[in-house]
């Protein structure tokens, strides 16, 4: 099977500043298979168990001015991992997403965190609906 897997959303507003990476804060369990994601105090997914992993990362937020950007990063064991930039155009000042995915190989101790970053000028809030989601899973080799 393709255990452990966890899946992971936000249930209250976070307000990410303004250029300043942020750690978000995704506090509610969609599924957790091995009872591996921490969704109350690091809120990060540590595997416990070695292989390869398949990742993704989505952010929504409500609105990105023109000429401004949308970053998320994944940190493994404390780095980044991997990472996407989303520059908007002009005309965009609505609702805007970034996502990723990417596979990576974790010890049984390693540990994944999401991150997000903007330069809108003042705070901004995630979006709490399934817009926004941290997940992962064991790939069967």
């Amino acid at each position: 099977t393709n255990t452990p897997a966890f899946m992971a959303k936000q249930t209250g507003t976070q307000n990410i500043n303004n250029t300043t990476w942020t750690k978000v804060q995704f506090n509610a369990e969609v599924f957790d298979t091995d009872g591996t994601y921490d969704h109350s105090s690091n809120y990060r997914w540590t595997p416990a168990v070695a292989g390869k992993y398949f990742m993704y990362l989505g952010i929504t937020i409500d609105d990105l001015d023109n000429g401004k950007g949308l970053y998320i990063k994944v940190y493994k064991n404390g780095s980044g991992v991997a990472e996407t930039v989303s520059v908007v155009g002009s005309g965009v000042t609505e609702k805007y997403s970034r996502n990723m995915s990417f596979i990576d190989i974790a010890d049984d101790n390693d540990y994944y965190e999401a991150y997000v970053y903007h330069d809108i000028g003042s705070a901004e809030e995630i979006r709490t609906d399934y817009q926004s989601i941290f997940m992962g899973y064991k790939i069967i080799e």
